[in-house]
Order: C-alpha cells, then sequence, then structure tokens
C-alpha cells in the first residue's frame, strides 16, 4: 500500500502536468470508486472544471478545481494514478479516465479497486472520506513526545499496531511503521503503556526524520514514474528491517525476526529492538 512518502512522490510527479489543465471529458468505467456523488453526477461535474493544483493530507490526494471544488481520492492498496498521451493503449484494470485540455489522460488503474474518489463542491464540508480524522502530519511540529504520550500513553495496545492508526498520526503504514521503532529501538509488540519517556522522545524524533527519509529517497523524474508505473519506490533496498525477515540485522548481525500484530506481519531485529530496552 503507498503510504504517506509514495503519495507525496505522487503528488510532486503529477501536480505539474495537471495543474492549469481543463478536464475535457470523464470516462468511467467502474462506478465503484466513486464514493461521492454517484458516478452520473461526478462526471458531469467535473467535465469543464480546470486543476490548479494537488494537495497531499496523510494518503490522501487532492486536485482543487479553479471552481472550488475539490476531488478528492485515495490509493487504498493497489492503487496507481498515470498521466500519459490519450493515445497510449488503455490498461486492464483502468477505471477512471479524465482526458485534459493538452492532449494527456489523467488514469487511474486499480487490480483490486479498493481506491475511492469523492468530489466535493465549493461549499461542502467533507464528512466522507474520513480525511477530517486525520492526526498530525509527521512533520507537524505538534508531533511532539507530550503529545504521543496524551494519546497512547495509557493504552494496552501494541505500540506498532497504535502508529498505524491514521486519527494519531497520518501517512504512516506497515513499511514505515517498522522503520521508525527500529530507528527508535523500540519492540514493536510493546505495550504503549509499558513506553518509558525516553521512549516517547525517540519516537517522536523518529518519526518525522524516517519520513522525511523515505521521501527524499524515492525523489524519481517522471519518465521514471511513468515507467514504474507510478509503483517502483526506490527506498525498498534500503529498508533496515521491513521485508527483511530471516536477513541479518544491517547493525548487529542478528537475525530479523517476524511477528504479527493486528492481522499485520511486523519485523524487527531481537537485539536492537529488546523488550524492555532502554
Amino acid at each position: 500500500m503507498p503510504e504517506l512518502p509514495e503519495v507525496e512522490t505522487v503528488r510532486r510527479i503529477l501536480e505539474p502536468q495537471l495543474a492549469g489543465r481543463r478536464i475535457e471529458n470523464v470516462q468511467i468505467n467502474h462506478s465503484k470508486i466513486i464514493a461521492y456523488p454517484e458516478a452520473g453526477a461526478f462526471a458531469q461535474r467535473l467535465t469543464g472544471q480546470t486543476v490548479t493544483k494537488l494537495s497531499r493530507r496523510g494518503k490522501y490526494l487532492t486536485l482543487q478545481l479553479a471552481a472550488g471544488d475539490r476531488l478528492r481520492l485515495h490509493l487504498r492498496m493497489t492503487g496507481q494514478l498515470l498521466v500519459m498521451p490519450a493515445e497510449e493503449p488503455v490498461e486492464k484494470h483502468t477505471h477512471l479516465i479524465l482526458s485534459l485540455s493538452d492532449g494527456n489522460q489523467l488514469r487511474y488503474i486499480d487490480v483490486r479497486r479498493f481506491g475511492r474518489f469523492w468530489l466535493f463542491g465549493k461549499e461542502e464540508t467533507d464528512r466522507l472520506s474520513g480525511q477530517e480524522k486525520l492526526g498530525p502530519e509527521p512533520s507537524d511540529p505538534a508531533l511532539t513526545a507530550a503529545y504521543l504520550q496524551s494519546k497512547l500513553g495509557k493504552r494496552k495496545a501494541a505500540v506498532k499496531e497504535m502508529l498505524l492508526d491514521q486519527t494519531i498520526v497520518a501517512g504512516i503504514g506497515n513499511i514505515y511503521a517498522d522503520e521508525i521503532l527500529f530507528a527508535a529501538g523500540i519492540y514493536p509488540a510493546a505495550p504503549c503503556c509499558e513506553l518509558a519517556d525516553a521512549d516517547w522522545e525517540r519516537l517522536a524524533g523518529e518519526i518525522p526524520q524516517m519520513i522525511a527519509w523515505g521521501i527524499d529517497r524515492n525523489r524519481t523524474t517522471p519518465e521514471e514514474y511513468l515507467r514504474g508505473k507510478g509503483r517502483e519506490y526506490r527506498n525498498i533496498p534500503d529498508l533496515r528491517v521491513y521485508g527483511r525477515a530471516g536477513q541479518p540485522c544491517r547493525v548487529c548481525q542478528s537475525t530479523i525476526g517476524k511477528l504479527t500484530l493486528g492481522g499485520r506481519s511486523s519485523c524487527y531485529c531481537p537485539h536492537c529492538q529488546q523488550r524492555g530496552l532502554r
């Protein structure tokens, strides 16, 4: 699933290709991905609108439109968003095509069809997408040790599970949660209520640093992005624990372990992230 750094990469690549373009035609090939309004009204209202910018909040992207409307979307697990020439063959699982005034098309491809689009009018409040429930961005100065401790300090749930709660911090998924906890030296299954003040301090420091690293490491060109269909991430070879179960830790050479928390796999170093290690 694309996490904040990957979604930010999408935004940085696509915004220059979309800003100032008018949406000439809307083709919906699978109405399930249109969450609001219904597909017919969605296409009618969107046609003729001009994109002014592409913004991001957590894992959500929003096309800001000149009329004041907002087209919000969430890629979920397998969503791909690409700008390409109209003459390019349409791939299987392409569920939405926006034809643009410059002759290109914005295409949404999604094998599992979990992604969703919402079109809100200028005066409409978004109470549907879930974006309004998000916690602070990892780069927000409000994301301090005191903030995390106030939200999670009394919880018995595993700290890894809580890092995935988008109402606590926006944009962190399974990959970066593993990497953040490794960098902070915190065992992923440790209950939040057992963490010490020093743990919260390290966690608050590592969250923005790791997300910033992911954004920087995923930097790419529009050509490379299109060749990789928006799904080739440069940071994968440099991850220190995620997806490396059974391999040696890059720091201490211990074998990377794996456990399941909340139905998701978690990779960690049993030496660098000992439970109770301070």
